[in-house]
């Protein structure tokens, strides 16, 4: 029995170990490409160093670091070919949750959904950049659980986008988010109206400004990007 108890304790102390790095990661504190010590995790987190090992494995698989002989683990950095591939892939895996929120989404859920852009709109008002980007994400996040689709939001969960917003979000200039508001109005209204399909066209318009704001960002100089292409804050596009 205290063998069992022990094995318990063991995961559950690698389970939080795993749970708190992967947040830090999350967070942004870190730059990418920092190195991580298992030394320092160690402490950090106070487990043992065959724990934060496994720890480092997991999160090497998942893509959150990577682990190179003679250069130890080191947070991710995205090349723009990585970052684009992450936006597609978001793009379709978010419009067709829009789609699903449109069929599945309880009225306490429109609720919540029509609270948060309020309180965007009354962010842009104020010019609060940062309050304004946190409820973009809260957002994008209430439209995933009202699609009530578990294998669609798994999927959508492992992309890694936020790492990718944090690499690149300092890179471009202030977006007008006059333009941004009127996407989530769209996708709101169509949740609204119960209508999938405009749901998921407004929603892949919406993320498709993600990938343009990163053309944007990435060019060389002298480049031009197509006409069509605006100009967006990676935080704030979507």
């Amino acid at each position: 029995m205290q063998v069992v108890d022990s094995g318990k304790a063991s995961q559950t102390r690698e389970i939080s170990a795993y749970e708190g790095l992967r947040s830090l990661l999350l967070s942004g504190s870190l730059t990418p490409g920092t190195r991580l010590t298992e030394a320092e995790l160690t402490k950090k987190f106070n487990v043992s160093r065959s724990t934060m090992r496994s720890v480092l494995v997991r999160l090497t698989q998942e893509g959150y670091v990577t682990s190179e002989v003679n250069r130890g683990v080191r947070t991710r950095y995205f090349s723009v070919e990585e970052a684009l591939d992450i936006l597609e892939a978001r793009e379709v895996l978010e419009s067709a949750l829009a789609g699903k929120a449109a069929e599945r989404a309880t009225e306490e859920e429109i609720r919540e959904l029509r609270a948060t852009l309020d309180a965007m709109q009354d962010c842009d008002r104020r010019g609060d950049s940062a309050a304004y980007s946190r409820g973009n994400r809260r957002f994008h996040q209430q439209v995933k659980e009202a699609a009530h689709q578990q294998t669609l939001a798994r999927a959508y969960d492992t992309l890694l986008y936020p790492l990718v917003m944090r690499q690149y979000r300092n890179l471009s200039a202030q977006h007008p988010r006059s333009g941004s508001l009127e996407e989530h109005q769209a996708i709101l209204m169509a949740i609204v109206t119960r209508n999938p399909d405009a749901a998921v066209a407004a929603m892949r318009h919406h993320v498709a400004s993600a990938r343009r704001a990163l053309l944007l960002q990435t060019a060389e100089p002298g480049q031009h990007p197509p006409s069509s292409m605006r100009s967006s804050s990676m935080d704030e596009a979507l």
